[in-house]
């Protein structure tokens, strides 16, 4: 097991022995780190947690500290990582709270760029991208393949869809729909399907057509919501990922943006 000999590690924490721990790393107890992670240096790890396996940490790191929330009050609550993340530079992730299920949870293959926040009881999926200095506040549900742009601010208790791209320096108050393109910072809109990034995962051609004529439905027609997703059912194909819109629209509950 490489551990540098400058790093604290508590006699509690159990750490498979592919792992390395740089200079100067602080491992509290109930920490759990898996095979081939590396810790570069100056990484503070506060238990519960659970580290899976070929994550990387870089320097100055804060994973499963106690949450900015008045209403915490110590109760045992965890935070889990998942496999091949990225943390990046002065990353902050706190541990869930009681009155959002205990739990704080980021799942495979992201990239936390340096200064991300992520705060308690949010969960973030898989193959995200989290950019410089952005914030997701208390309980925000991050979908699998989503990028948050630099400086964003995700208020507390929205979700981001799948596949959906924010642009930089947004400020999101609202639910984000799954496989668009949305941006502010003044006036928040949805302008379009996250065509882009449709196409470099794989999706097809007429997938992407048909999420375009619905967010032209739902965001240019002048319709309200249950009249454009009634034109929508209407005019457009059922295709997965147009189901996968309207059900998030349906079970939206702080509005989405349009």
């Amino acid at each position: 097991m490489a551990i540098h000999p400058s790093a604290i590690v508590d006699a509690a924490a159990v750490i498979d022995p592919s792992a390395e721990i740089g200079p100067f790393c602080v491992i509290g107890a109930d920490v759990s780190i898996g095979p081939r992670t590396h810790l570069k240096a100056n990484v503070y790890l506060e238990g519960p947690l659970e580290i899976g396996e070929d994550n990387v940490f870089f320097p100055y790191s804060t994973i499963g500290a106690a949450p900015q929330d008045l209403k915490y009050k110590g109760e045992r609550s965890r935070t889990s990582i998942g496999n091949r993340n990225q943390i990046r530079e002065f990353v902050a992730i706190h541990r869930g709270t009681e009155g959002g299920g205990m739990l704080t949870s980021i799942g495979d293959e992201n990239l936390l760029m340096a200064y991300t926040h992520v705060a308690h009881d949010t969960h973030v999926g898989n193959h995200t991208v989290i950019g410089h200095g952005a914030t997701l506040g208390g309980h925000v549900t991050v979908g699998d393949w989503a990028v948050v742009s630099a400086g964003s601010a995700v208020h507390q208790f929205c979700r981001i869809g799948r596949h959906c791209i924010i642009g930089g320096y947004s400020v999101i108050t609202q639910d984000v729909l799954p496989f668009s393109t949305t941006v502010s910072p003044r006036d928040v809109k949805t302008f379009s399907a996250n065509a882009t990034g449709l196409e470099r995962r794989g999706f097809g051609t007429a997938n992407i057509e048909a999420l375009h004529k619905a967010f032209r439905l739902m965001t240019r027609a002048k319709l309200n919501t249950s009249q454009a997703v009634a034109k929508i059912r209407e005019e457009i194909p059922s295709t997965p990922e147009l189901e996968e819109l309207l059900d998030f629209i349906s079970t939206s509950e702080r509005g989405f943006i349009k």
